[in-house]
């Protein structure tokens, strides 16, 4: 068998047994089980409210936000968090010693992280559909939407978090990841609408994939009378298709050329000092 089909071989074995440790490991059940009844709490204190012109649920218009936000928190910081602890602990560096490893290595946690993205949509979304009504009224036209968002973003963030991961020094620098991602979603309309901000931070918003897997989302879920508090009124299936697509590219440029950095850097002596470094502090 050709060395790099092995290597994506591997990597997708590799993926499919963590995704399986993920979700049959009590604390990573607690931890998602506690996310999904917060959201869908704080959901449901704003059920009574509706979107400003619409007699639509403002809760209920928020839950494919908290979905496209989902894509980019797990893309983003958790494929540099796994990145972060694996070069901590010298996973990395045993991939990098292995034929074709890090190759296999980053298809195995694509892999992962992608399942269990898939799977805590579904743990949010199903009861959303039965806790609010008027969600994916278009039938399969809305499935639909919803899967060619779900991939694009996924291929949008997972690429780009490697390459975050690939850039911190160790798991204290994840704080420089997360809160840049707070603060866009602060600006990307996910429990409000981004028409209510003010235009230069719209057009701040709409810089980043946060904006557009929200609006996504939204398109794929929401009924067509929801609509009228987007920007321009409309749900732009090219631009999102664009803007998404675009930051896919960008991803795949930068994350082999920054990960092959980080492996040349990668050291038997510096995987020492980092343990040091973390026994010092605990």
């Amino acid at each position: 068998m050709n060395p790099r089909a092995a290597a994506l071989r591997t990597g997708l074995r590799r993926g499919l047994i963590e995704f399986r440790h993920q979700w049959t490991n009590r604390d990573d059940l607690v931890g998602q089980l506690f996310w999904t009844v917060t959201t869908l709490g704080a959901l449901l204190f704003m059920r009574g409210d509706t979107l400003p012109g619409t007699s639509f649920s403002l809760g209920a218009s928020n839950v494919p936000g908290v979905l496209g936000a989902g894509i980019v928190l797990n893309g983003l910081s958790g494929m540099a968090g796994f990145l972060t602890v694996d070069r901590e602990d010298g996973t990395l560096l045993r991939a990098k010693a292995t034929p074709n490893g890090m190759l296999g290595y980053l298809v195995g946690k694509m892999t992962s992280v992608s399942l269990m993205q898939v799977a805590g949509m579904a743990v949010t979304l199903i009861p959303g559909l039965f806790l609010f009504s008027g969600l994916a009224t278009g039938g399969a036209w809305s499935w639909l939407t919803l899967l060619w968002v779900l991939v694009l973003g996924l291929a949008a963030t997972l690429p780009l978090g490697a390459a975050l991961g690939s850039l911190t020094t160790s798991s204290r620098s994840m704080a420089f990841i997360m809160l840049p991602v707070f603060g866009l979603g602060a600006i990307s309309g996910i429990f409000y609408p981004v028409t209510a901000l003010p235009v230069w931070v719209q057009d701040i918003a709409q810089v980043f994939p946060m904006y557009w897997l929200g609006l996504g989302m939204r398109s794929a879920l929401l009924p067509d009378s929801a609509v009228v508090v987007e920007i321009g009124q409309s749900w732009r299936p090219w631009a999102t298709l664009g803007v998404l697509a675009a930051w896919a590219v960008i991803g795949l440029v930068l994350a082999p050329i920054l990960l092959r950095r980080m492996a040349r850097r990668e050291s038997g002596s510096s995987v020492a000092a980092r343990r040091e470094r973390a026994l010092q502090r605990a």
